[in-house]
């Protein structure tokens, strides 16, 4: 049988943004590096999304000498890594959690608002602020930047596959939003998976991912539709909620790189 292999690794440093697809990545234990860092506020202080915000899937980030490069349409803005920021504390929510962040800066804030016609604010979670992970799928230290709710989210390419062939046209990975993509394996096999390792990191999947309308939004247009979250309802649905995905947490912190090997060593 074909070995599990990572085909893909994934960072969304600006929730609900696009992606930065990587050939390697060091792994944190609230998510990988630079992985949802940052997010946009409403003026409620609420994380915004593309729930709400479809066309926020329209920001596109790639990687620059000293941090990101955020285009929409044709204009652009960046963001450092190691960035200075105001120093105001903000309470912000994110889904039933208040967490501590700050304000990048007035210019970040403007641009953005700009581009959304909506008052928002850009802001960052800095790493050692806390954000513990649900207490009933973890231990107690446990931690998670601003993603939902887990550090990261792993996907089966033949799950996707199996998806696939059931629609009369096809989506991309890149709905689902993973963090980590691997290849061989039966499709949602992943569900299963509670002890594994990549490469010389150790993981726990803790549970599958619970999927909303987020995954109906083309990332490239930011049009919405029934799709796939349609079709996963009539044979991925489990006491009201459709699954596709597993939610992971790590145990040690090194270095992952595309192609590296999986092991799974324990199934629930």
């Amino acid at each position: 049988m074909q070995p599990h292999r990572l085909s893909e690794i994934w960072i969304y440093p600006i929730k609900s943004l696009g992606g930065i697809r990587l050939r390697s990545s060091r792994v944190l234990g609230k998510g990988l590096a630079f992985d949802r860092r940052w997010m946009l506020i409403d003026e409620a202080n609420t994380f915004m999304s593309q729930r709400v915000n479809a066309e926020l899937a329209l920001f596109k980030l790639q990687p620059s000498l000293t941090g990101f490069t955020i285009s929409f349409q044709e204009k652009a803005i960046e963001l450092s890594y190691h960035h200075d920021y105001l120093p105001t504390e903000i309470k912000a929510k994110v889904w039933d959690d208040e967490v501590i962040v700050h304000e990048v800066s007035e210019e970040h804030s403007l641009w953005f608002s700009a581009q959304l016609g909506i008052a928002c604010k850009l802001v960052c979670f800095p790493e050692e602020h806390d954000r513990k992970v649900d207490p009933r799928y973890a231990s107690e230290n446990d931690q998670v930047s601003l993603a939902d709710g887990y550090p990261f989210l792993i996907i089966g390419q033949a799950s996707l596959d199996d998806l696939n062939s059931r629609l009369a046209e096809p989506v991309l990975m890149n709905r689902f939003r993973p963090n980590l993509v691997f290849t061989g394996g039966t499709p949602y096999e992943e569900d299963t998976w509670s002890y594994f390792t990549i490469g010389k990191n150790r993981f726990k999947g803790v549970k599958p991912c619970a999927r909303c309308v987020l995954i109906t939004v083309n990332q490239e247009s930011a049009k919405k539709g029934k799709e796939p979250l349609a079709t996963l309802s009539i044979y991925r649905k489990r006491e009201n909620k459709i699954y596709f995905g597993q939610n992971v947490l790590t145990i040690d912190h090194h270095e992952i790189y595309e192609g590296d090997e999986i092991i799974i060593h324990q199934h629930n």
